[in-house]
C-alpha cells in the first residue's frame, strides 16, 4: 500500500502545479453536456495523474476519462477514482477552493485517499494502513521527497467540541432539502454554518473545523471517494441516505445518492 500512496501523493502535487500554471493565465472555459465547466487545467492535471497511476496496473475511473462500462468494471477488486480538478466552478471564480482528488477503492470501499489544494499547497492524505489521516503544507517550490512529507505531516482528528454545531454548506449548492435539515438541527442545538467548496468539506470534517456535511444534491463518485477515505481513516463515515450504510464505490451508476457526513458520535 505504501507504494500506491506515494504515487498518489506525487501525482496530486504535480497535478496541482500544472493547475496553478493555468490558474495564472486568462484560461478559456468550456461548458460540458451536463452544464459543468471544463478548462485546460482539468485536462492537464488528468494527464499527469494518469501517468503516475497507470504504472500501478490498477484500473482508473476519472471524471475526464471515457467511462468504462459496468460489465467491465463490476469484477474489479481495486480501482483508482480520480477527480483531477474538483471544484472547477471554484477554479473559474478564482476563490482558491478547488482540489485534486485521488482515491484507491477496494471492493467498493475507499481505502486510501489524497486531496491536494493547489492554491494553499495543502495536502491531506490517509496513512498507508488507512487508520489515520494527515495534513502537510508544501512550501513554495519546495523540493521534498514523499518520504519526508509522510514523516513530517501532522495527524488530524475530528472535533469533540460541539457548541456550536458547525454544519457545512457548499458555496455552489444549498437547496431546500439542505436548508430543512439545518432547520431541524437548529431546533435542538446552536448551529454555525461553514462554507467551503469542493472536497474541502471532507477535509474540514476530518480535521475538526466542522461537524456535519449534509449533501442532498447530486455528486459523482470522483467528488467524494478521496474525502470519504480521509474521513473514514479518522473514524467518520459517509452515510448513504437511502441505505443508511457507508457510501459504496464503483457502482453501476457513478452518480452518488444523497449522503450525510456526521462526526458527532452521539448523533444529533
Amino acid at each position: 500500500m505504501e507504494s500506491y500512496l506515494k504515487k498518489a501523493i506525487q501525482a496530486a502535487i504535480h497535478a496541482g502545479k500544472a493547475i496553478m500554471e493555468v490558474y495564472a493565465t486568462d484560461f478559456d472555459v468550456i461548458i460540458k453536456e451536463d452544464a459543468s465547466p471544463l478548462t485546460i487545467a482539468d485536462k492537464n492535471a488528468n494527464t499527469i495523474i494518469l501517468e503516475y497511476l497507470e504504472t500501478t496496473a490498477i484500473p482508473i475511473i476519472s471524471e475526464e476519462n471515457k467511462q468504462v462500462s459496468y460489465a467491465q468494471r463490476k469484477d474489479w477488486e481495486r480501482c483508482w477514482i480520480v477527480d483531477p480538478l474538483d471544484g472547477t466552478k471554484e477554479f473559474v471564480k478564482r476563490n482558491g477552493e478547488f482540489t485534486v482528488n485521488i482515491a484507491l477503492i477496494h471492493h467498493g470501499t475507499p481505502l486510501l485517499g489524497v486531496i491536494y489544494i493547489p492554491v494553499s499547497r495543502t495536502l491531506y492524505f490517509t496513512a498507508q494502513d488507512a487508520k489515520k489521516s494527515y495534513k502537510y503544507v508544501v512550501a513554495i517550490d519546495e523540493e521534498i521527497s514523499v518520504e519526508e512529507i509522510m514523516t513530517k505531516a501532522i495527524a488530524i482528528a475530528p472535533s469533540e467540541e460541539k457548541d456550536p454545531i458547525k454544519i457545512l454548506g457548499s458555496r455552489s449548492h444549498l437547496n431546500e432539502a439542505t436548508k430543512n435539515f439545518i432547520s431541524e438541527v437548529e431546533r435542538k442545538h446552536t448551529v454555525a454554518i461553514v462554507s467551503r467548496g469542493s472536497s474541502l468539506k471532507f477535509c474540514v470534517i476530518a480535521e475538526g473545523a466542522a461537524h456535519i456535511y449534509p449533501r442532498f444534491a447530486p455528486t459523482m463518485e470522483w467528488d467524494t471517494a478521496a474525502g470519504h477515505a480521509i474521513c473514514k481513516a479518522v473514524g467518520v463515515e459517509v452515510i448513504d441516505q437511502e441505505t443508511q450504510q457507508p457510501l459504496r464505490y464503483n457502482r453501476e451508476n457513478l452518480l452518488n445518492p444523497y449522503f450525510l457526513v456526521n462526526s458527532l458520535k452521539e448523533g444529533l
